[in-house]
């Protein structure tokens, strides 16, 4: 991302990198793998760590394992093959009057090229061994004659991402005199927020440049990323900004307030009370849908806590005022069980419930609700549609519940006034535009049950208003979370019969459908019959995304019958899936989930009176994999869990990569700079609008 605002002098930066003498043809090409295109591009690209050069390390003081910088003269060179010519190894000793260092590279001949006895070299990387002191693989620089030594000694030296054939030496010059050349060219993009004045307590935008390559203490380089990675977000903190003015003055509301007359008997026939936590946000978003501007408003709350409760009711509020409601779930078993869900909940009010998925062609195959119970969902194209709507209904507004199918041309629905899309995660931005632009702008209400961690929320999801659902039903046992070693299973499979015996249901998760080699991981199709030994007498039933859909749906009726006790799944039961009597949900191979994903699927289990039991067997061997691991024993907190995988995993991994709309960053880090994250949205405040920009 580069940061630049309007009618600022950025064109000397605009120019193309081959401006800079000594950059031709060819060191542009090999500039461009590194994405410096322009000389703004160069003056942006980020050292990935610095050298402490101002004492280099003498050869005969590295110590084992231990990352140190060194100097000396090459002494021997050479390439040595072996196997038949198909490997090889080469070998470059120095020398600094001390003792002598090999350097190793393997399956690398070309790298003697690079190097010529009698050149001086610096060495970066971990000694292996003392008889002989040995480094592989070590990052090395070549020492030129007629070069200013200054820019590559006696100092912290950066250290940059490089491409084939491009010298670190070479490139440190021509950073060096790009930033001789334009430092005092470079603007402070935000003029108007006064951040050169010291008022963020960061560097100039300049001096953070400068700073970032050449920085004079071990502090400079993290100074200088917090004020680049600030410009970053007020950057996408504008464009939000922008993006929501021009919404909110473009789109008019639908009166989507409702009368009450539907949601009345709605939630004196649904069997429970509606907890406060639940009250609060139906409040907030009936607020939102009696206002303006169309609502757009995210939803959150953890695993079992009253969502889809809540979107009925905001569905309720659309019908009563005319309007039909569209319904999105990522999957065609989540699709399933919200028909079946609002079904029962709303065909004793007159409300017309459709499904459209797509295993057949849209229009075929309508039946009546009762056949409809027993019949597939599949995913993008058949229509099924309970009983003629009431009079309570006006205008014969429907809800239709579907997954991707209804993005599609074929599904055109009248009077469109509200859009809820479930497990918003697992869909792109671009999909859920797609589906609001089927009405004249819709209510949207996006639902999630996995917690966004506040750093996402305010730059993915900033555009969009958040309601949190922060109190779970009450009457529910506990889950209890246990991390357990492959060599465990035989107890684990002990206490899971006895579990079974007492009448309850379990799940057990593998990550794969079929097994893709010899790698320990353990497939759905390959342990179906291992399963249905190892748990004789009690059934076993299959589900996995390859199967038919009519399948897919005669696996879960089972299920939900009992007539099946276990349920052998992928990930595919992630979401939505609701079975009371299911309290064991046991995933093998947990280690290659990520803590959000395990966390969803522990949501499956604790939803009836009875302590539930997740049990992760993992081939945990990294420490990494052990703290991930340890942080769902510790807690349920979905929240905490969220944070938790965002700093251990990245946004890239949490989002999944469905989700679009997240720029590329260069100096921000969502997992560590919610503050600049927050001041950004702060000082985007005190802007003044540009009303003829066109970023």
């Amino acid at each position: 991302m580069t940061a630049a605002a309007p009618n600022q002098p950025t064109l000397p930066l605009a120019r193309p990198v081959t401006a800079l003498a000594g950059v031709g043809p060819e060191r542009a090409v090999q500039l461009a793998r590194l994405e410096i295109r322009t000389i703004e591009d160069l003056l942006l690209h980020r050292p990935h760590r610095y050298e402490d050069r101002r004492q280099l390390r003498p050869i005969a003081q590295l110590q084992l394992d231990e990352p140190a910088t060194t100097r000396g003269t090459v002494v021997a060179l050479g390439v040595k093959w072996f196997a038949k010519h198909t490997k090889s190894i080469f070998e470059l000793i120095l020398d600094d009057g001390t003792a002598r260092l090999h350097c190793r590279w393997w399956n690398l001949p070309y790298m003697e090229k690079y190097f010529a006895v009698g050149n001086e070299v610096i060495v970066f990387g971990k000694l292996l061994a003392l008889k002989p002191r040995t480094v592989d693989h070590p990052e090395t620089e070549v020492l030129e004659d007629g070069e200013e030594d200054f820019i590559h000694f006696n100092r912290l030296t950066p250290i940059y991402p490089l491409t084939e054939g491009l010298p670190q030496r070479w490139l440190r010059s021509l950073v060096w005199r790009a930033l001789g050349r334009f430092e005092e060219q470079i603007p402070e993009p935000w003029p108007a927020l006064h951040l050169a004045d010291g008022a963020s307590n960061l560097p100039a935008r300049a001096r953070a440049i400068r700073m970032l390559h050449f920085p004079e203490t071990l502090a400079d380089p993290e100074l200088a990323r917090r004020r680049l990675a600030l410009d970053e977000f007020i950057e996408l903190q504008q464009r939000i900004q922008r993006r929501r003015r021009n919404f909110e003055t473009k789109a008019r509301a639908l009166p989507c307030h409702g009368d009450n007359h539907l949601i009345k008997p709605f939630l004196a026939q649904l069997g429970f009370k509606l907890t406060e936590a639940q009250t609060r946000v139906l409040r907030e978003l009936r607020q939102d849908m009696s206002a303006a501007r169309p609502m757009r408003r995210l939803l959150q709350g953890d695993v079992g806590s009253g969502k889809t409760a809540v979107a009925a009711c905001c569905a309720l509020m659309a019908l009563e005022s005319g309007y039909s409601v569209a319904l999105m779930a990522p999957t065609e078993v989540l699709a399933e069980q919200h028909f079946r869900n609002f079904t029962h909940w709303l065909e004793p009010l007159g409300v017309a419930v459709e499904l459209q998925t797509g295993s057949r062609k849209t229009g075929e195959g309508r039946r009546q609700n009762e056949e409809c119970r027993n019949e597939s969902s599949g995913g993008q194209g058949v229509v099924f549609r309970n009983p003629k709507p009431q009079p309570g209904n006006p205008q014969g507004a429907t809800l239709t519940i579907g997954t991707h199918a209804l993005i599609e041309a074929g599904f055109a629905p009248g009077n469109l006034g509200l859009v809820i899309i479930d497990e918003q995660h697992k869909f792109g931005v671009a999909q859920r535009e797609e589906l609001v632009r089927k009405g004249q702008y819709p209510h949207l209400l996006v639902m999630t049950a996995t917690p966004i961690p506040r750093t996402l929320g305010l730059t993915v999801y900033g555009e969009l208003d958040v309601s949190v659902i922060d109190q779970l039903p009450p009457g529910r046992g506990r889950i209890n979370t246990f991390v357990r070693s492959a060599d465990k299973l035989p107890q684990v499979w002990s206490f899971i019969r006895k579990r079974l015996a007492e009448g309850r249901q379990a799940y057990v998760v593998y990550p794969r459908v079929e097994e893709t080699g010899p790698n320990g991981v353990k497939a759905v199709k390959r342990e179906f019959d291992n399963l249905q030994q190892t748990l004789t007498p009690f059934r076993v039933g299959l589900l996995h995304g390859r199967l038919r859909s009519k399948e897919k749906e005669e696996a879960m009726s089972a299920f939900r019958a009992s007539d099946t006790q276990v349920l052998l799944a992928t990930s595919l039961i992630e979401v939505g899936v609701d079975v009371p009597n299911a309290t064991i949900m046991l995933v093998e191979n947990a280690e290659l989930f990520g803590l959000a994903q395990l966390h969803q699927l522990r949501g499956r289990i604790g939803r009836g009176a009875h302590d539930s039991y997740c049990i992760l067997v993992a081939a945990a061997k990294s420490k990494d994999a052990r703290t991930r691991l340890r942080v769902l024993e510790e807690t349920a907190d979905g929240f905490r869990i969220a944070e938790a995988d965002l700093r251990l995993r990245g946004p890239g991994e949490l989002l999944g990569q469905q989700q679009s709309g997240l720029p590329r960053f260069r100096f921000g880090d969502l997992a560590t700079d919610l503050d600049l994250i927050q001041q950004a949205r702060q000082l985007v405040t005190e802007l003044p609008e540009e009303p003829n920009s066109n970023r």
